[in-house]
């Protein structure tokens, strides 16, 4: 099941949830997501984007939380899509969870108008540089280096 997230209903579950997939935040930003992070998650978007617009989803498997996404609209160009986070639960991976979810996501922002759905990928994660690939989306030549990461923008034509 999938469905939209609240931070008055859903904070605890996606702290334990964080808590969980802190393998992700391990390799992107060299420590465990910390207490702001569920925070974060209900209130960050990319620039130029409102986050009441955006879609916060949680993709649950045996009742648990087990998977998250954050889709926001505008980024990089009025118009586009932009999937800031999809994560699922490292018990979770490669059992074809993934693909079931960004079809949601892609049906999302199909239905609001979307032409191409974004986003980004760091250089130290070729598993998931892989799903995205899999999935259609492509290199878009833009990439950037922040502290600890090379980070490439990749897109898909919805």
């Amino acid at each position: 099941m999938i469905r939209s997230l609240s931070p008055d209903a859903d904070h605890a579950a996606v702290a334990a949830f964080l808590d969980e997939a802190a393998d992700y935040w391990l390799l992107a930003d060299g420590e465990a997501p910390g207490p702001q992070a569920a925070e974060e998650f209900f209130t960050q978007c990319p620039p130029g984007c409102d986050p009441a617009a955006s879609h916060r989803l949680g993709l649950y498997h045996d009742g648990r939380l087990s998977g998250l996404a954050e889709l926001s609209f505008g980024f990089p160009a009025p118009g586009d899509a932009y999937l800031g986070l999809m994560i699922l639960a490292p018990r979770l991976r490669g059992q074809g969870l993934g693909a079931g979810f960004l079809a949601h996501v892609e049906t999302l922002a199909r239905d609001a108008g979307a032409p191409t759905l974004y986003l980004a990928v760091i250089e130290a994660n070729p598993r998931g540089r892989a799903f995205w690939d899999s999935h259609g989306f492509r290199p878009t030549g833009l990439t950037r280096q922040d502290d600890r990461n090379l980070i490439h923008r990749l897109a898909k034509p919805l």
